[in-house]
């Protein structure tokens, strides 16, 4: 993405996912991939134990930009999940808007521990209605 010289407004947060937030979103959306829920079996893994779904990391996003945009439509997304999250790790949100490009934001959460990207992207936020 090309942006301008012009620095960004940049609002960040910090949230710990836990086990218990993993699990109630394979209730929800019924995404019950062991990965996700299962410590015994994520163990056997690569990652070496649970990691979150890329679309709660989202939806943590999604819930920060409805109170940061009050009123406007989200209209679109793009995202890319580059590496994994972890229950009981602190990730940090960023959610920064360029002066010269109306409404589109970019997303970035972090893991706060090694700087690891675990969720890059970008919004269109729409105009107040």
């Amino acid at each position: 993405m090309s942006h301008s010289a012009e620095k960004p407004t940049c609002t960040t947060f910090t949230w710990t996912p836990r086990q218990a937030d993993f699990d109630e979103f394979a209730r929800l959306s019924g995404d019950d991939n062991p990965i996700h829920v299962d410590p015994d079996f994520s163990a056997r893994t690569r990652f070496g134990r649970t990691v979150s779904h890329g679309m709660l990391l989202y939806a943590r996003v999604f819930g920060h930009l409805q109170a940061l945009y009050p009123g406007r439509d989200h209209e679109l997304q793009t995202l890319m999940f580059p590496n994994p999250s972890y229950a009981d790790e602190e990730l940090t949100i960023s959610i920064s808007e360029y002066p010269d490009t109306q409404g589109l934001v970019d997303i970035e959460i972090r893991r706060s521990a090694d700087g690891a990207v675990t969720l890059s992207g970008a919004c269109k936020i729409g105009d107040a209605a």
